[in-house]
């Protein structure tokens, strides 16, 4: 089995320094730069993900953040969105699996120009790891990344076989990213907590992605989980309603006319 091919810290963070250096060359400029006929696709050409491997934890994780934060219009949770970085250059871009943005207001986008986000740069950022993709996902990408200035970098292989463990997480301290600890507990799930989400980033025995609240102790709802508790409340609030037209008839064959619904 492949073992992790995350690259030594120092050589990784002369690059990381060069491409911040790039990026904040491109930031800098004044708006009044930013030249309006220059187009920014919403889309490379590429797929969404090689196969189902990828795209069930990446959709999954979107909808689960997206939930989390339903009620927040200062956060951002996009999948596979276009993220591009110097101003008038289309061809710098980056497309993160998932991203989480604090402090920008909640609407959909065609793409995220950070320099007409006022700078601002994703927190989170996960990457669904594939055949074609992981050798970038921990080298390029995570130079970029680190260059940006994103809190939080994590990487999950859905196959198992690409890198050991199938979590890998970074967090950016003084410029570089540091390794977050990975670790299985009792029942095999490997656990990393994200200190932007206040959450642990979690992957089960059977290679399933899962993210749990530590403060309440509880797995955040997946899509089945989420269809499935709307199924159960749907279900319990017709039974309800039957019982009460049942009661309803009962009174009206004792002559007894039923309450009307309180003003």
């Amino acid at each position: 089995m492949t073992t992790s091919t995350t690259p030594q810290v120092d050589q990784r963070h002369v690059i990381a320094e060069r491409i911040r250096k790039f990026v904040q060359e491109g930031l800098n400029r004044p708006l009044s730069e930013d030249d309006p006929d220059i187009c920014y696709p919403s889309s490379d050409g590429e797929p969404l993900a090689e196969s189902k491997l990828q795209f069930t934890p990446l959709t999954e994780t979107v909808h689960v953040l997206e939930h989390r934060y339903r009620d927040r219009a200062d956060v951002f949770v996009a999948g596979n969105l276009l993220l591009y970085y110097r101003m008038n250059d289309n061809e710098v871009r980056v497309a993160p699996d998932v991203m989480v943005v604090f402090g920008v207001e909640d609407y959909p986008r065609d793409s995220y120009i950070v320099w007409r986000e006022d700078g601002k740069i994703p927190d989170f950022v996960m990457e669904i790891a594939s055949p074609g993709t992981y050798s970038r996902d921990v080298t390029d990408k995570r130079d970029v990344y680190a260059g940006l200035g994103v809190t939080e970098y994590w990487r999950f292989d859905p196959t198992g076989k690409l890198f050991t463990p199938a979590l890998e997480g970074d967090r950016l301290v003084d410029a570089a990213y540091r390794p977050i600890q990975i670790a299985a507990d009792d029942d095999g799930v490997l656990r990393g907590h994200s200190e932007v989400l206040g959450l642990d980033v979690c992957v089960r025995p059977e290679l399933e992605l899962r993210l749990y609240d530590p403060a309440t102790g509880t797995w955040l709802r997946n899509l089945n989980e989420a269809e499935a508790a709307l199924a159960e409340s749907t279900r319990q609030n017709e039974a309800q309603t039957a019982r009460i037209h049942e009661l309803e008839a009962l009174m009206r064959q004792q002559g007894i006319e039923p309450p009307g619904p309180s003003a």
